[in-house]
């Protein structure tokens, strides 16, 4: 399937946990359209669907390849900290208990450890997610962010080990441990560029145009944190929203599926997210086409 229109496009998807489940509903509006990128820039959770899009061509393929993970044994052992007050629904006094215990075993574990849960699971997923391949067995171009631990420096990956790469975008500090990489370690690529169009526009040619996907979170405008995890969960967000507006400058059509106030380890919607993501781009695609045909 090749475009239809004289311009090439870069696709820029960025980080966001659970919400970035709506990269999947846009590159499948993008194909209903026969608009395939000419290459993928990915962060975080955007590196790794954009991996398995641009080795599979197919977003059938990934999309049932993301269901079967996200209902696996595999996935349940991932262990992904929830860190909020909504830590139960269960107000038993067991339930509470329950809860305030798996708290306890956190915190504990944050206060003695740099990480909270180990990588292996997570190089796991990412290698069953992509059937094992590399950047060799790509059909699509393939760039991924990344950041260099503990200098900081952002690194943009386009060979080597794919799912350690992959696995390097996405190891949030805290909750993995860094990824090592020819004996230098990386971090997850959020934290420089959650939304990489800026890094997009450096790999385009100038003829080129760059379509960015922001599925990033958003502060509550109705919900004011009152603990202390609440105020610097609410810190990070306004911090990220404000870098992802200026990255966003960068990219001459941003996709937005408004992904609301879901928390970045939710993945328990996958269908409404990626019907999300499908309805965004579906409003954006006559404006890309008129680009793209300019």
């Amino acid at each position: 399937m090749t475009n239809r229109n004289n311009k090439e496009f870069i696709l820029a998807l960025g980080g966001g946990g659970g919400r970035g489940l709506a990269h999947l509903g846009v590159i499948q509006a993008l194909e209903e359209h026969d608009l395939k990128p000419t290459a993928i820039v990915g962060t975080s959770i955007g590196a790794l669907f954009g991996g398995m899009y641009a080795l599979t061509g197919s977003i059938e393929i990934v999309i049932e390849r993301v269901r079967v993970v996200l209902t696996s044994e595999a996935f349940s052992h991932l262990e992904l900290p929830h860190l909020t007050e909504a830590e139960t629904t269960d107000h038993t006094w067991l339930g509470k208990l329950t809860a305030a215990a798996r708290e306890s075993v956190l915190y504990t574990r944050a206060a003695t450890g740099s990480f909270l849960t180990d990588s292996a699971a997570l190089l796991d997923i990412i290698n069953n997610l992509c059937d094992g391949k590399g950047f060799a067995d790509l059909k699509i171009g393939l760039h991924i962010t990344s950041v260099r631990f503990p200098s900081g420096e952002t690194e943009i990956f386009s060979r080597g080990d794919l799912t350690k790469v992959i696995a390097a975008s996405m190891a949030i500090p805290g909750v993995f441990e860094p990824i090592n990489i020819n004996e230098q370690f990386f971090v997850d690529g959020g934290l420089a560029c959650e939304l990489p169009a800026k890094e997009a526009k450096m790999i385009a040619k100038p003829e080129q145009l760059v379509v960015a996907v922001d599925v990033g979170a958003r502060p509550n405008p109705n919900k004011k944190p009152d603990t202390v995890i609440g105020m610097l969960d609410w810190a990070i967000r306004i911090k990220a929203y404000y870098l992802r507006q200026y990255k966003a400058q960068y990219a001459d059509l941003i996709i937005d599926p408004m992904p609301g106030f879901r928390q970045w380890n939710d993945f328990s919607h996958p269908d409404q997210e990626i019907e999300r993501g499908r309805q965004s781009a579906m409003e954006q695609i006559p404006n890309l086409i008129e680009m793209l045909s300019a």
